[in-house]
């Protein structure tokens, strides 16, 4: 039987000082490749023209993710960061640690023949998700949903998001640390 990217997932995975680590993943050449497999299989069909990614780890995936479906990718900066030309910017809501994130895009990136896939490594609060899909709409872009590595997102939070895939849900993760 073939090692599916949630066994993967679950093997890499480690708590560090309280806090999820998922970058031994990306340390895994075979792990990498299927991890970012399995964040595209769902969205295979869909006709995704672009894939979003959201500094830094989903730089990244979304970057893997991209290349695997053969559709360009799309920067979303957190922050400063250098960025040329027009952009979209939007301020998120409060994320899990209360944080509220001042998200980029170029707008020439994204346009009406665009159908947007979000790629990340973890959903909690969806705050950035939906940011994302805000800005990618205002530049005429069709917002197909968001793959990511952990599920984290109640329910009552998703409809907004449209498809939401997980690899796993958080509650499938191992124990955090004491």
């Amino acid at each position: 039987m073939p090692v599916t990217a949630r066994d993967l997932t679950l093997e890499h995975f480690r708590w560090v000082g309280g806090h999820a680590d998922v970058w031994a993943i990306f340390r895994d050449a075979e792990a990498l490749a299927t991890v970012v497999k399995g964040l595209v299989e769902p969205f295979r069909d869909d006709g995704v023209t672009a894939v979003c990614g959201i500094e830094s780890r989903g730089f990244l995936l979304g970057g893997a993710a991209a290349v695997e479906l053969g559709v360009g990718f799309v920067a979303v900066r957190k922050g400063e960061g250098l960025l040329p030309g027009d952009k979209v910017e939007r301020r998120t809501d409060p994320d899990y640690r209360r944080i509220l994130h001042t998200l980029r895009l170029q707008r020439s990136a994204l346009g009406p023949a665009d159908r947007v896939l979000l790629v990340d490594d973890w959903i909690e609060t969806g705050s950035q998700a939906a940011t994302v899909r805000s800005m990618a709409e205002e530049c005429g872009a069709t917002w197909v949903g968001c793959s990511v590595i952990v599920d984290q997102l109640r329910d009552p939070l998703k409809s907004p998001l449209g498809t939401v895939r997980g690899l796993l849900a958080a509650q499938e993760l191992p124990p955090g640390e004491a």
